[in-house]
């Protein structure tokens, strides 16, 4: 049956399984002549699209109920859609507005519950994770691996809290737990590294708020100012020969080069000159980013001369495996223990380096040469006068190492050249 153009028939059933699309037409609009409102679509390809159109205001408006035959409709069912429909209009309703509403509100409730899944899976740990290999990556490996690790210790009860969910009292709260255990100077770290992290996160768009922003660090970080005294360096040279070879070494260039420990640790054969008498840290391991010149005194070189060049392994302090020898705290407890009552003291390795500046100043040696062994950015040359003084003083650096050197020997009462007998005489103890 092919109707006439937008006529008007009794819609059941039987009629919408005979009416067909006319010739030439994409499709043809029908109404029923009962229910007011109530019509089909019939298109060319043989669909019948159950409708309700009404008018609000001065539009008019068409709902699609849906297709004749899919999901049961018939239409009957389609009938008695339209009428409740026509009720909602009747009272002021506008079904389009309100179902195309809640769709809407249906898909913002999705996304929502999205972002939430996705922030609920987004931890503690994970934003750790991601700063350690986006966000700090181009740092130090020192400085990587001294940040990530405080926040992972300082922060373990968090790992599997969605990052977005710390609140700033729970972060005062931990500062507070962290300053009682550890003292302030690791709440005041803590502190600086999870707001870098979080700052990092919160410019991605990964968290919306940084709860460690505008927290007052807690107490006053007080400088270290621990200078060695002439008995506990000569004491701590004499224990050395109480240890294996390569840790012995490494205390020993750790004390005459005054470089920093993590810097020493890592000296790679690469980074030595053919004759060992120079030594260049890449900018890429340094604190400031430049590559830094290191005399190697005769006694620095005698105390390396017992290491191995291990096939594999590029690192002259050498550990078993492929890396570089680690465990520093234990090498520092058999110090202890080998020079006895005068190793009980609040000493640590980074000591070495203000011991070294602090004696070269009572020798006469200038600030400025004191500041460039150091591989410091700033010193005694600041301001323009830095800018233009690009002076390295290599020479003059060589002749301070050099009397710190025998410094050390003097205090340890020993003679240059008896160290590698009492290094290979350790050895094993």
């Amino acid at each position: 049956m092919s109707p006439p153009r937008d006529s008007r028939v009794h819609l059941t059933d039987t009629s919408l399984a005979e009416t067909q699309c006319p010739e030439g037409r994409k499709d043809v609009l029908l109404f029923d002549d009962v229910e007011p409102g109530f019509g089909v679509r019939v298109t060319s390809s043989g669909k019948r699209v159950l409708i309700f159109q009404y008018r609000f205001g001065e539009l008019v408006r068409r709902h699609r109920i849906g297709v004749w035959g899919q999901g049961g409709l018939t239409a009957f069912k389609g009938r008695k859609e339209a009428e409740r429909l026509r009720g909602l209009v009747r009272n002021g309703g506008d079904p389009v507005a309100q179902i195309r509403d809640a769709k809407e509100q249906a898909a913002a409730a999705e996304r929502k519950r999205r972002a939430v899944s996705v922030a609920d899976a987004f931890t503690v740990a994970k934003l750790i994770d991601g700063w350690e290999t986006k966000g700090v990556a181009h740092r130090r490996a020192s400085y990587v691996s001294d940040a990530t690790g405080r926040l992972r210790n300082y922060f373990v009860d968090w790992k599997d809290r969605p990052a977005g969910s710390i609140t700033k009292l729970e972060v005062i709260q931990a500062l507070d737990r962290i300053e009682t255990e550890r003292g302030t100077t690791s709440a005041r770290r803590g502190l600086a590294y999870a707001r870098a992290a979080y700052g990092w996160a919160e410019k991605r768009g990964m968290v919306e708020a940084n709860p460690f922003a505008g927290i007052t660090a807690p107490g006053k970080e007080n400088p270290r100012d621990r200078v060695l005294s002439p008995a506990e360096i000569g004491a701590i040279w004499t224990a050395t020969s109480k240890l294996d070879p390569a840790p012995a070494a490494f205390v020993r260039v750790l004390m005459l080069s005054l470089q920093r420990l993590e810097e020493v640790a890592g000296m790679t054969w690469a980074e030595l000159s053919e004759d060992c008498s120079s030594w260049t840290i890449p900018g890429e391991r340094t604190k400031n980013g430049r590559a830094h010149i290191i005399h190697l005194t005769p006694l620095a070189r005698e105390s390396l001369a017992v290491l191995p060049n291990m096939a594999g392994n590029p690192f002259v302090f050498a550990s078993r495996r492929k890396g570089h020898i680690g465990g520093f705290s234990a090498t520092k407890r058999k110090l202890v223990e080998a020079m006895g009552p005068i190793g009980e003291t609040d000493w640590r390795f980074h000591d070495f380096r203000r011991a070294g500046v602090t004696a070269l100043s009572t020798m006469g040696i200038p600030p400025h040469v004191a500041d460039k062994l150091l591989n410091h950015v700033t010193g005694t040359i600041r301001g323009v006068a830095a800018v233009y003084n690009r002076a390295e003083f290599l020479a003059e650096r060589e002749a301070a190492l050099n009397a710190w050197s025998a410094y050390v020997l003097k205090c340890a009462g020993q003679k240059v050249g008896s160290n590698v007998v009492e290094l290979r005489s350790g050895a094993g103890h």
